[in-house]
């Protein structure tokens, strides 16, 4: 699963060490962020889940995270650093996401998104992903709705 963009990003499988470089991520990205036992359990119990950071000199600076249940991969969560975005990096970390589940054979693909993140909304177009409904009231922070996106992996 490793691979090298450039001399220092590199994309590989989540391991339990990686979970304080998870958290900082996650604390960074969102305003209800996952506990570490979260992770923990991600990682050590449930067999259909995949985990994949990119780190930076070793540092991590983003996460993926998915459940691989039959044809479908589900995004559970996805984030890169703050003064890593705008760099392309979160699309490289979503193509690997796809590479992956499509190693697992998944036809499609989907995620949740807040219904005002445009900003993850054009990224999630930009790699073929279509709105499919609505989750009223999905974020607990807030009660936003989020849009439910899906990409057919075999296009």
């Amino acid at each position: 699963m490793e691979e090298i963009i450039n001399q220092q990003i590199l994309f590989r499988f989540m391991t339990i060490e990686d979970i304080d470089g998870v958290m900082k991520v996650e604390k960074s990205a969102f305003t209800v962020p996952w506990k570490r036992e979260a992770f923990y359990n991600e990682l050590v119990h449930n067999q259909f889940a995949k985990y994949i950071v990119m780190t930076d000199n070793d540092q991590v600076i983003g996460y993926c995270g998915m459940w691989l249940i039959l044809d479908e991969a589900h995004i559970t969560n996805i984030a890169v650093l703050p003064e890593y975005r705008g760099k392309k990096l979160g699309e490289a970390l979503l193509m690997q996401a796809k590479l992956l589940a499509m190693q697992h054979q998944a036809a499609t693909m989907t995620l949740e998104v807040r219904v005002s993140n445009h900003v993850a909304q054009n990224l999630y177009k930009k790699l073929g992903f279509k709105p499919g409904g609505i989750r009223k009231n999905y974020y607990t922070d807030n009660n936003e709705d989020a849009l439910v996106m899906w990409v057919n992996l075999n296009e």
